[in-house]
Formats: C-alpha cells, sequence, structure tokens
C-alpha cells in the first residue's frame, strides 16, 4: 500500500510512519516542518517539502499516486485556538478543504483524519463514547468536527471513504527508541512535565484546582502514541477492504489527573519538578474518559502501551538522552 502522510515530521506523524513503514507499506511524507523534525524523517519514507495551505504544491504531490491518505497536518493547542482561531480556521478548516478536494481531484478516495475528543466539548456522560453529543468548548475541537462534517459530504457527493480517529491524549514515546525527536514549543502537558523534569522550565503551571474530580485537577484519558499508529494502520487496512467510513475514539479507558501525571513523572525522573496553581483556562472540560470499545470491535484495535508507566518511562528515557547529548548535568 501506498500512502501519504501530511504532517507526517510532527510528533504523531512520525510514529505514524513507523507504523506504516513496520507493516511493509510505502510511505511518503508531506510537511511544512514548522512544528516537524527532520531528524524524525525515517530513512525508509520519501520526504515532500509543502503545506497544506499551498493548493498546487498538495495537488503535484497527490498526482504520484497513492492509495490512502493521512491527515495529521493540524494545529492542536486548544488554548491557543481560543486566542488565535483565524491561525486555527486558516490551516485546520481551509488547509484540510485543500487536502480533500485534490484528494478527490487526483481518485485517492481512502482518507484517514487524525481527530479529536476535543469534538465533545463537556461530557455529558462518562465514558464518552461515539454517540455522545459533538458540543466542541474550544475552537481547535471546533475545527475537527468540521472537518469530520466536511468528510461526511465529500463522501456522499464524491466517492471519499474516511475513517475519523478521534484521539483522546497522544502521548509517550516509541518504546524503542527510534523516534527521539522532540517537540517543539510543546502544550501538552507530559512534554511540558518533562520539559521542567530536564530543567528547560522553571515549573509546570495547573490550570485549575477546584474542578470536581477527586483530587481538583483535571482528568484525561492518555492513549500511547505507538497504540495510535497501530490504529492508522488497521484504519487504511479497514479501508482498503472496503467496509465503509467509520468513526471511532482512541483512548486507554482510564482517566488520570494532572496531580496523578506529575506524581508519577517525578517517581520515574527522581526530579523535583516545580508546580503552580492558577486559574483555569477556557475551554478545558472537567474530565475526559474514552469508552474505545467500537475500535476494538470494528479494527480489532487495543492499547498495548497507555499505562501511566509505559507512558512517562518512554518519554523519560528520550528527554534524558537529550540532555545526556547535550552534555549538560542534571
Amino acid at each position: 500500500m501506498r500512502v501519504l502522510l501530511f504532517g507526517g515530521a510532527g510528533y504523531i506523524g512520525t510514529h505514524v510512519a513507523l507504523g506504516f513503514l513496520q507493516h511493509g507499506d510505502t510511505v511518503g511524507i508531506f510537511d511544512d516542518l514548522s512544528t516537524g523534525l527532520r531528524t524524525n524523517i525515517h530513512p525508509e519514507a520519501t520526504f515532500y517539502e509543502g503545506s497544506i495551505l499551498d493548493r498546487p504544491r498538495v495537488s503535484e504531490v497527490l498526482a504520484l499516486g497513492w492509495d490512502a491518505v493521512v491527515h495529521l497536518a493540524a494545529f492542536k493547542a486548544a488554548g491557543e485556538s481560543m486566542i488565535a482561531p483565524e491561525k486555527y480556521a486558516e490551516n485546520n478548516i481551509t488547509g484540510s478543504l485543500h487536502l480533500i478536494t485534490e484528494c478527490c481531484a487526483h481518485q485517492v478516495k481512502k482518507f484517514i483524519l487524525s481527530s479529536s475528543a476535543a469534538v465533545y466539548g463537556e461530557p455529558v456522560y462518562l465514558p464518552i463514547d461515539e454517540d455522545h453529543p459533538c458540543h466542541p468548548e474550544n475552537y481547535y475541537g471546533y475545527t475537527k468536527l468540521a472537518i469530520e462534517q466536511n468528510l461526511e459530504w465529500f463522501s456522499r457527493l464524491k466517492g471519499l471513504e474516511y475513517v475519523s480517529l478521534r484521539y483522546f491524549n497522544a502521548a509517550g514515546y516509541d518504546p524503542n527508541s527510534l523516534m527521539t525527536g522532540l517537540e517543539r514549543n510543546p502544550a501538552n502537558l507530559i512534554p511540558v512535565v518533562m520539559e521542567a523534569a530536564i530543567g528547560k522550565r522553571p515549573n509546570i503551571l495547573i490550570f485549575g484546582s477546584d474542578y470536581p474530580t477527586s483530587d481538583g485537577t483535571g482528568v484525561r484519558d492518555y492513549v500511547h502514541v505507538t497504540d495510535l499508529a497501530d490504529a492508522h494502520v488497521k484504519a487504511a487496512d479497514y479501508l482498503m477492504s472496503k467496509k465503509g467510513n467509520l468513526i471511532v475514539n482512541l483512548g486507554s479507558e482510564h482517566g488520570l489527573s494532572v496531580l496523578q501525571i506529575i506524581e508519577a513523572a517525578r517517581k520515574i525522573t527522581g526530579r523535583p519538578i516545580p508546580s503552580e496553581i492558577v486559574a483555569r483556562r477556557p475551554g478545558d472540560p472537567a474530565k475526559l474518559v474514552a469508552s474505545s470499545k467500537k475500535a476494538k470491535a470494528t479494527l480489532n484495535w487495543s492499547p498495548r502501551f497507555s499505562s501511566l508507566e509505559s507512558i512517562i518511562e518512554t518519554t523519560w528515557k528520550v528527554y534524558h538522552s537529550s540532555v545526556l547529548k547535550s552534555g549538560r548535568v542534571l
């Protein structure tokens, strides 16, 4: 299978590329390197530099002939999306429409979307399944829902077939340390915790301690990035088997609070990791926990690496290694 990954040089994208290569597929990576890393591009993958906002370039690369496309080229910081919605509208919505339209023009009819649990908003019930109402509480979540809705329309009108993978919180690194590039300017909790552990940040900001949770901090469902990569490969196989469109959650089905993450990181890293409680961020639900039953049933997928210990240990291994390579002493 020939698979083209848009945003394939990013943190999740490089792991997804590795998953497809290990599956025996031919992989192309299309990325503008605004957040992705050239050093993390696997030598067996073919790299095409470009932006999804550059429609002629998207068309040029799609014309090379691909069996499936994976779309990971979205901005993903929920907090930033509430401050700079125009940035997210242009890249996540306009860029995605360019990509979808050009896929149809070049007869690339198998489409896998990196979506998000942010489409759901504040939970009406837990765990969240795919039938849960979608009322995003941040603009980032809205952009993902808008892309899904466009995929549904293009499926009806142009015969596009798609799988939308609604990630909960992606975390961890390849257990065999084949992917070692660190995220640039991370916004998600665990890499931010690691930056505090290696001294790159003075402390961790905890946004809110008065949520209706066991310790007052927000609770999220963390899923290992290697498990996410496996789901993409299974989604491509699903589409190639012509089983129809699919929307599934990808999560561990276990909720972890911000304080639980920080305490586990302190234990595993041996570092103090100072923290400071500040006000809540707008658009942050108190608790998000997945039901992944549908993914297990339709894709035969299960999260094998998504324990708290595995996530923190594989992440710390990469961050600690970066310190050793730099010659600094912790």
